[in-house]
């Protein structure tokens, strides 16, 4: 079988944390798709997150392992500003046989749209949910227009790249004319976790971007509930990184609702923590909750399934099958029905719904089965575009 030549352009990447679990997901395939037989290249910036570059090597190849290497361009500006890649990027995408691009409004996609197109080369774009809108999304009319580039400038083979069945939805009222294919994340599934005992305290635990799509306020209204009406012991920890000022208005209403040291149902903002100390917030944690107002997976929650937390997600987010497996709970957005079902949790068995919920994760996010399906999807449109090009061949034949 002749090999594949995948290309993935993204603003940010491994090890960066920018785009949170979704860059641990994207790195983990890229492994499988190599394990697999693929040539795999990742064209993409230093940047990191929080304003930061990554000590990386900006001028050569980073060979990652065996048919996986990644280029890393210098960025200057906003969140991905590269000139470098805009000149890399012609010989690249002459190189692939399909490129990934990942995200919607960032400096590479209009770029490697258009060259797609030039060069006839199929694109799967995977917008990571910035395609979904809810009642509080900003600067819709500038995503309009943008997007409206993007569908005039996109290659004909152009493949949406959904995780849920909302996302795929939503891909295609934006972009009516192009494919959609709905594959789940890869995963990285750790170790069997070891947890740390709360003594009697139900430990919460939000870690996501502090944005306000993702619905914090109402789950600081539930904690407020909750320690009006006394009947949990709980203690809430808030994990995550954004815009400074939502950040401090955050931190302020916490402050505000907190209890003194000492307290059980103190809240705690924590920033963002990667690598181990997220590794110990798991550990540490009873129940993941999840109060955005839309997502389009959600990597957290998978995250905390393979931890064996089990989750509270709301009916923003695709997560309906937790109630159906006995690992979580799926209820609306709002600060009444999240104590309620934290309330709810804090009676049940959370160690055996932690495991169940591992089980299933396991099953669901296999890396190596979700490569295989991302693999099979790139090898037809590979055979899409050889067929056509026979089929040019053919005709000009025919009248030669």
């Amino acid at each position: 079988m002749v090999t594949m030549n995948i290309l993935h352009v993204s603003s940010a990447f491994y090890p960066g944390f920018s785009h949170g679990g979704i860059i641990p997901a994207f790195h983990e395939l890229c492994r499988s798709l190599a394990d697999q037989g693929c040539e795999v290249k990742v064209l993409t910036t230093d940047a990191s997150g929080s304003g930061t570059a990554m000590a990386v090597d900006c001028e050569r190849e980073f060979a990652m392992g065996a048919r996986y290497s990644i280029r890393y361009c210098r960025y200057l500006a906003g969140r991905s500003v590269a000139p470098d890649l805009l000149w890399l990027l012609p010989r690249y995408v002459q190189w692939a046989d399909v490129v990934h691009l990942s995200s919607v409004y960032n400096f590479p996609t209009i770029p490697t749209l258009a060259l797609c197109r030039l060069r006839g080369k199929p694109v799967v774009w995977s917008p990571h949910g910035a395609l979904q809108r809810w009642e509080g999304s900003r600067r819709v009319a500038a995503k309009a227009i943008w997007e409206g580039i993007c569908r005039v400038l996109a290659p004909a083979s152009l493949t949406l790249h959904a995780t849920s069945a909302e996302e795929a939805e939503a891909s295609r009222r934006r972009f009516p004319k192009a494919a959609v294919v709905t594959i789940p994340y890869c995963v990285p599934i750790p170790e069997r976790p070891s947890h740390v005992e709360g003594r009697g305290v139900l430990r919460l635990l939000y870690l996501g971007r502090l944005d306000p799509k993702k619905g914090i306020e109402n789950l600081l209204g539930a904690y407020a509930r909750l320690k009006e009406s006394g009947k949990v012991s709980f203690s809430l920890t808030i994990a995550g990184g954004g815009d400074a000022s939502y950040t401090e208005a955050i931190k302020a209403r916490a402050g505000a609702l907190s209890g003194a040291e000492g307290d059980h149902s103190i809240v705690r903002v924590v920033g963002e923590l990667t690598g181990e100390a997220k590794e110990r917030l798991f550990a540490e944690a009873d129940v993941l909750v999840v109060p955005s107002h839309t997502e389009n997976f959600g990597v957290v929650v998978a995250e905390a399934l393979l931890r064996e937390v089990p989750v509270i997600a709301s009916m923003g987010t695709p997560w309906k099958s937790l109630v159906e497996l006995g690992c979580g709970f799926w209820v609306e957005n709002n600060p009444r029905n999240l104590a309620d079902a934290i309330e709810r949790m804090s009676r049940l068995p959370l160690r055996e719904m932690g495991r169940r919920g591992r089980a299933w994760a396991m099953r669901e996010f296999d890396p190596n089965a979700i490569g295989e399906s991302m693999h099979a999807y790139y090898r037809g449109l590979i055979q899409a575009r050889q067929n056509v090009v026979n089929s040019l061949d053919l005709c000009g034949r025919k009248h030669s």
